[in-house]
């Protein structure tokens, strides 16, 4: 008889299809390199919200609650509960991870789909249907893009380490002894914590404020790449909480990571 590790497991190609789905839907209202055809407004802050990522929303609650009935709901665009608190599964969702770039006409938005299980992610889904790119994993099961198993970087310390910096840190990494190659910030932090788990980049440290829905699909495709995503106390991530918002997030191989985790605590407090 399967454990309940196989058999949830069993469902990341049904969870795939599903955000596959979503993106072709998101997909009708893009336009590359031009202004979105869907209605634009914003929230209170001012990050964008459009007609795409509402229509996104709605569509994988119908479907993702038809595959998982006994799972709580988290997404960026709905009002969150507590009620999900006392669930042992969690959906979490970015209908568009992106926004502001899959408005401006950038191709470099992703569907985000994670699934949580007392407290981690097992399985997750970034679908980048501009990119034609899609990551998927399944706890212990190993991460795939496009079909095909990938990995972290092979990289055993950080000199001349691939590297993507927040936005008004890259003096600091700039300056660094380490003379990193620092890469263009993707505007998706699912994308950017993905391509750490393919291998495309060395490092990735993320500015604090970000929230559960941006962060835990990418988190269990990057652990089954063999990467580590943490916050500053080094300690997996533990989902489900009742506050969303992070601190200052590193990702890199398992190899990488001790030194890495050195680093973002040192640009946390500008000694660096």
């Amino acid at each position: 008889m399967p454990d309940n590790g196989t058999a949830i497991a069993a469902n990341l190609p049904l969870l795939e299809a599903i955000v596959r789905r979503a993106g072709d839907l998101a997909s009708t209202f893009f336009r590359a390199g031009a202004q979105t055809s869907a209605a634009i407004s914003y929230k209170e802050g001012g990050s964008p919200v459009t007609e795409a990522d509402m229509a996104v929303d709605r569509f994988l609650l119908e479907h993702l609650r038809e595959l998982f009935p006994d799972a709580g709901w988290l997404s960026e665009e709905t009002a969150d509960s507590d009620e999900r608190l006392g669930r042992s599964q969690l959906i979490v969702v970015d209908p568009i991870d992106g926004t502001y770039a899959f408005s401006r006409g950038d191709t470099r938005w992703a569907v985000s789909v994670a699934l949580v299980e007392k407290g981690r992610p097992v399985l997750g889904v970034i679908h980048a249907p501009a990119l034609e790119a899609t990551f998927v994993a399944a706890a212990g099961q190993g991460a795939f893009l496009n079909g095909a198993p990938i990995r972290v970087s092979a990289r055993e310390a950080l000199a001349g380490a691939r590297v993507v910096a927040p936005r008004g840190l890259a003096g600091h990494f700039a300056r660094s002894e380490h003379k990193f190659d620092l890469q263009t910030r993707t505007p998706s932090l699912a994308l950017r914590l993905a391509d750490i788990a393919s291998g495309r980049h060395d490092l990735a440290i993320a500015a604090p404020n970000s929230r559960d829905w941006d962060i835990a699909a990418a988190d269990v495709i990057l652990t089954e790449a063999g990467g580590v995503l943490s916050e500053l106390e080094g300690l997996p991530l533990g989902y489900n909480r009742k506050e969303l918002r992070r601190d200052m997030l590193v990702a890199a191989p398992q190899a990488l990571f001790p030194e890495s985790l050195a680093l973002a605590r040192a640009v946390s407090k500008g000694s660096i």
